[in-house]
């Protein structure tokens, strides 16, 4: 599909009246002062939505590792019975290898003829408006994320168009929201990162853990324990990895954004030691950013200078308890270590957004049934604790997932050492990553288990008894294929299909995480597609010996 590129009119030329002048003047003012708002260089001039977009998704960076993957799933939505997917497009910089992944993600059948191929670079800001103003929905497959992400959320804050990504960077998300969440808003662009295994299973897994929890019952926190399994050897995209080294590099840029945005939780116990964390609310756009760490909830280094807005977040029972550097959990017989993961953060954003809406977000348009369905599913969902742990069988894969992040934490440092990581990702990641890729029999070999170990207390009251201690576990399970090329694109094309058939059903727009936005209807699509949720176990807890 050829794309045209409008000329813009000089307004300039010929000889103009003092009046006109006066006009142009006074514009180029009110623009400047306007641009000094936004952000430099991706800023771009809202323009009306079309009315009627020409697809309903367009995949940018559709031939990329991932992206080929997740143009495959689309295509078994297109056109189907029942499915709100009638159009689609692809586009990326080259024509050439846009149609390869048609025929590859088609095959054995042979490619749709009503795909269309657009040319686009994230780099070309012209292009990617253009997009914009052709789909409903972009996905954004083009990473690392914190390099060629932005440009994109902008283009789609400014038009209207909503995007959703599959990031697992928590920096980008949280530089997006604080630059666009406000503009998004304005122009009805509904922005969703960490569409895909960041962070859809831990999201949506917390919460189907926190559900099972009865009333009188409260859980006090849930522990996430990822599990990765395969009959041949794991191999992971080279852009994930990159997105690591690069995210461990810019460690001080994260921290120095969270320092310049005023918040901090911090525990206040209350007479019958009950723990009640008190939020700092960041007044960005109008929204509370809860900062996120898999251990900040206590005693965290970093102090914030405190806002006078505040919001109370109670987590019955007492602190969350300082564990061993390797855990051996005995209840799913894996040891596990702790890991700085994109899911912590996701999901703390989401349940700070929770307590400021009890009930969900509600849509643009929202049907009374879909009222009902959100206000309930919200209703049983409850705050709790929550980290990430990287899980294997033996002491050995511990080790190994120590040695990997040795090499990074140590060779970050300086720009020499970054760049043997990225060289040689195979010989650092002990063959975990390589730039190639794994290979179509690898990806149909792998798996994931992530299972959600909750602790809390059968009765709340329970929980305000000083030293009290848990009393009850629930264990809960999800389960699905290869993460980064299988449940990644099931996810996301899940979301999107989402955003399609009930867009009037959603918030109208904004930057937001994915279980706030699609939480009463996504656990629902994942089982029908591959991704298990289940309770394992409901157990009491024995009472401690008496001192």
């Amino acid at each position: 599909m050829k794309q045209g590129t409008a000329k813009a009119l000089d307004p300039l030329k010929g000889k103009k009246s003092s009046a006109v002048k006066f006009s142009l003047l006074f514009s180029s003012i009110l623009i400047f002062r306007e641009n000094q708002k936004k952000p430099p260089k991706t800023m771009q001039t809202a323009q009306p939505p079309n009315p009627r977009p020409l697809y309903d998704i367009i995949i940018l960076g559709a031939s990329g590792f991932t992206g080929k993957y997740v143009v495959k799933e689309a295509l078994k939505f297109l056109n189907t019975p029942s499915s709100p997917l009638k159009t689609l497009a692809l586009a990326g910089r080259s024509r050439e290898k846009l149609v390869k992944t048609l025929q590859w993600a088609a095959h054995p059948s042979s490619p749709p003829n009503d795909v269309s191929v657009i040319i686009a670079d994230t780099t070309d800001l012209p292009s990617l408006s253009s997009l914009c103003n052709q789909t409903k929905l972009l996905l954004n497959c083009v990473g690392p994320y914190r390099i060629h992400g932005e440009p994109v959320v902008a283009a789609c804050a400014s038009s209207g168009c909503d995007y959703l990504d599959i990031t697992g960077e928590p920096e980008f998300m949280e530089e997006m929201e604080a630059k666009y969440h406000e503009k998004a808003m304005e122009t009805g662009s509904l922005i969703v990162s960490a569409c895909g295994f960041d962070s859809i299973p831990a999201e949506m897994g917390v919460m189907f853990n926190t559900r099972q929890w009865v009333a009188p019952a409260v859980p006090n926190h849930v522990t996430a324990y990822v599990s990765l399994e395969s009959d041949k050897r794991i191999v992971g995209n080279f852009a994930t990895y990159e997105s690591a080294v690069l995210g461990v590099a810019n460690m001080d840029k994260l921290q120095q954004l969270r320092r310049s945005r005023p918040k901090k939780p911090r525990p206040v116990v209350s007479d019958h030691s009950t723990f009640l964390f008190v939020v700092d609310i960041l007044v960005f756009h109008g929204r509370g950013i809860l900062v996120p760490e898999a251990d900040m909830m206590l005693g965290h280094p970093d102090l914030f200078k405190p806002l006078p807005q505040t919001m109370m977040i109670a987590i019955p029972g007492p602190r969350l308890p300082k564990g061993p550097t390797i855990e051996y959990q005995e209840k799913i017989g894996l040891r596990a270590l702790k890991l700085p993961s994109a899911d912590a953060v996701v999901v703390r954003r989401t349940l700070v957004t929770l307590m400021e809406n009890p009930h969900g977000l509600p849509g643009i348009n929202e049907s009374p049934e879909h009222i009902g369905k959100r206000e309930a599913y919200w209703s049983s969902v409850k705050p709790a604790h929550f980290g990430v742990k990287i899980a294997s069988k033996s002491l050995l894969g511990i080790y190994r997932i120590l040695g990997v992040g040795v090499f990074i934490g140590l060779l970050c440092r300086f720009s020499f050492g970054r760049w043997l990581l990225l060289k040689f990702p195979s010989f650092f990641s002990f063959g975990w990553f390589r730039k190639t890729g794994p290979s179509e029999d690898e990806v149909r070999s792998a798996s994931f288990k992530m299972w959600f170990v909750g602790y809390g207390f059968s009765d709340s009251n329970l929980a305000s008894e000083r030293n009290s201690k848990p009393d009850m576990e629930i264990i809960t399970r999800v389960m699905g294929p290869e993460i980064g090329y299988v449940t990644t694109p099931i996810s996301l094309v899940q979301c999107a299909l989402i955003v399609l058939s009930q867009r009037e059903n959603l918030p109208k727009g904004g930057v937001y995480t994915p279980g706030i936005v699609f939480g009463p209807d996504l656990q629902e699509r994942l089982q029908v597609n591959g991704i298990s949720f289940d309770v394992v176990s409901k157990t009491a807890l024995p009472s401690p010996a008496p001192a």
